[in-house]
């Protein structure tokens, strides 16, 4: 199945992966899409996105076991490439309650500040 394709509903992340709305890429290659956040909650913020559309963490299957190493691997990239060397934070919402708000699975990148905990 091509990537942008499938019975999930269209989401903003969909028309991001065909470049049909701007986004600020920093990082793309054949599986996933990295870029920053419009909405940023630190100085930097950058979203990982699978081109293969899945609509939360929970809904991933053992055949997505590579695409999941992947991401996590594009996200050390991408953390590099940004100069995150002092370190960062990776979260996955997953669900309504888990605070997820856009139907297709979503690393955030969040780094440039000290992070505290817990979260939220």
């Amino acid at each position: 199945m091509p990537f942008g394709k499938s019975s999930m509903s269209e989401t903003i992340f969909s028309k991001i992966i065909r470049h049909e709305i701007p986004a600020d890429i920093v990082y793309e290659d054949d599986l996933v899409l990295a870029f920053k956040d419009i909405s940023p909650q630190a100085p930097i913020h950058i979203l990982v996105i699978p081109k293969k559309p899945i609509p939360q963490l929970a809904a991933a299957e053992s055949e997505d076991h590579a695409l999941m190493g992947h991401l996590l691997l594009t996200v050390k990239r991408v953390a590099e490439q940004v100069g995150l060397e002092d370190g960062y934070r990776v979260v996955i919402n997953n669900g309504v309650d888990g605070g997820q708000t856009v139907d297709h699975l979503h690393l955030h990148i969040l780094g440039g500040r000290h992070m505290k905990w817990p979260p939220g």
